[in-house]
């Protein structure tokens, strides 16, 4: 495997997607940390001082925890990618499922061009959604007691004696939905330049860094729980090695479930064209077990979430409010319903997105039948039968991996929103080992096309040949340098404006 990682600089054409990507990166984050205009950072650096103080820093909920990891910490910063890539998501999602679901969009998908108009489409869906959700922002930013991501806020701005947005002014918040949106629009298209020019899918990298910029400060409260805390005893360092197998348990668990597949056998009919023979031998179609990824997590939070907003936008003093926000942001009414949601819609994604009678009629078409299962309608029932079953364990392991976030802060004596916590299952944990696994294929499908060993030399990684085309070339020698001297040039500001202040 070193090797591997040392073949991947001898490849000119790899090279160039690894720091285009990287490249990417560094610029993601940097505007992570680019404030809103006319938000006083004075108010946001005191507020992160005293969360940091104070002994309960990490108590967030479930819902604030998960919502802080899409937006990388933008939201808490105030920054300009505040929404993160939330909102492209969010349509991606929305335009799949219409595209299942509605006839003409579904035509449209299976023409020439098609997929290029529902691109297009899902882009408009973005821009409405991000105008939607910065409007939230806006008015959270007016009133940051009313933010959930900013609790205990509102004690430090009574102590500075002043607010967070000093003037805000209708113009002010016309200015802000504007940049927020056009914040989203900009990691979108950066998102879209990496998956065509780099390594990985974009979008999925973009959230992986945002969860991966967390690992300092959980390493952080790690140490501060279990070792430097002066009440800490033996026990809590017990649990620290506790923690740490059990995370590497959960990660291979993890990894095996995402790749377990049930391979059903296919066997293809003998045909003579000419002088030429086909068919006659054996393939496989492969039904994964968690077929619906981390979609069903995503689906669960997005509706868990919206009742939230509705009541801090509309109800923000009442205490009946105060308290329904409080069980679904992260008590246990979100975790009961979340694993109940989880449940519905793993099988709602696998009846939108699976189709066992156009995978019937293909096989049908093509010469092909399941050995001991008839063509046609027999074969259909059987597929469904099949994929029922596997949906079923699918949605078994995305409930344990939601769950177990606060299963193992109740064992440790850890919040249910605290950061340690997250690396331990739900979103966080799917996204980052799809994503890793992604990439491994990817730059393993360039070992071995240069003739170079990939990762595993006994065995291979499934799917490694998934992707041994690329839409667009990389990024040239000479723009990757012009790229890397320019966000050098940024740092070297950015560092001389912080020394200055």
């Amino acid at each position: 495997m070193i090797s591997a990682f040392a073949n991947t600089w001898k490849v000119p054409e790899l090279r160039d997607r690894i720091l285009f990507t990287l490249a990417m990166i560094v610029i993601v984050r940097l505007g992570v940390h680019v404030t809103l205009p006319g938000v006083d950072t004075t108010v946001i650096d005191a507020w992160i001082e005293d969360a940091k103080q104070k002994s309960d820093a990490t108590t967030a909920g479930g819902l604030q925890a998960i919502l802080g990891i899409f937006s990388g910490g933008a939201l808490q910063q105030a920054g300009v990618f505040a929404l993160g890539i939330m909102p492209y998501i969010s349509a991606s999602i929305m335009m799949q499922l219409m595209t299942a679901v509605v006839p003409k969009l579904s035509k449209l998908s299976r023409e020439d061009g098609g997929r290029q108009k529902i691109t297009q489409y899902t882009r408009y869906l973005t821009i409405v959604i991000a105008l939607v959700q910065g409007i939230f922002v806006a008015k959270a930013l007016i009133n940051p007691g009313t933010n959930p991501l900013m609790g205990g806020i509102g004690e430090t701005i009574d102590r500075l004696g002043r607010d967070l947005v000093p003037n805000p002014t209708v113009l002010w918040q016309i200015i802000t939905v504007l940049t927020i949106v056009a914040g989203t629009l900009l990691l979108m298209w950066i998102g879209d330049q990496m998956t065509d020019k780099g390594i990985g899918n974009g979008t999925s990298i973009i959230i992986t860094v945002n969860i991966i910029a967390a690992l300092p400060g959980a390493l952080f409260q790690t140490w501060q729980y279990f070792v430097a805390d002066p009440d800490a005893s033996k026990f809590r360092v017990m649990m620290l090695v506790v923690m740490i197998a059990m995370l590497l348990l959960v990660i291979a668990g993890t990894i095996a479930i995402t790749q377990a597949q049930r391979r059903i056998a296919i066997q293809y009919a003998k045909r003579v064209v000419g002088r030429k023979q086909f068919g006659g031998q054996t393939q496989y179609l492969p039904l994964k077990v968690n077929y619906a990824g981390v979609m069903p997590i995503i689906f669960a939070t997005a509706v868990l979430s919206l009742p939230t907003i509705i009541l801090t936008q509309m109800f923000p003093e009442a205490g009946w409010s105060r308290s329904l926000q409080e069980a679904l942001a992260g008590g246990t009414w979100f975790y009961v319903l979340g694993a109940i949601f989880i449940f519905f819609f793993s099988y709602f994604w696998v009846a939108t997105m699976f189709q066992p009678s156009q995978i019937s009629e293909d096989l049908k078409r093509n010469g092909g039948y399941i050995p001991g299962v008839r063509p046609g309608k027999p074969t259909a029932d059987f597929l469904d039968f099949t994929m029922t079953r596997l949906t079923f364990a699918g949605a078994i392991f995305l409930t344990l991996i939601f769950v177990l976030p606060v299963a193992i802060g109740k064992i440790v004596g850890l919040p249910p929103g605290s950061m340690v916590l997250q690396f331990f299952g739900g979103t966080s944990l799917l996204i980052l080992v799809g994503v890793v696994l992604d990439v491994m294929r990817q730059v393993e499908t360039h070992l071995l096309q240069r003739h170079y060993d990939g990762f595993l030399r006994k065995g291979k990684l499934k799917g490694r040949y998934d992707r041994l085309s690329q839409s667009s070339g990389s990024t040239g020698g000479t723009a990757i340098v012009y790229l890397w001297a320019f966000i050098g040039l940024l740092l070297v500001i950015g560092a001389v404006a912080y020394f200055a202040r």
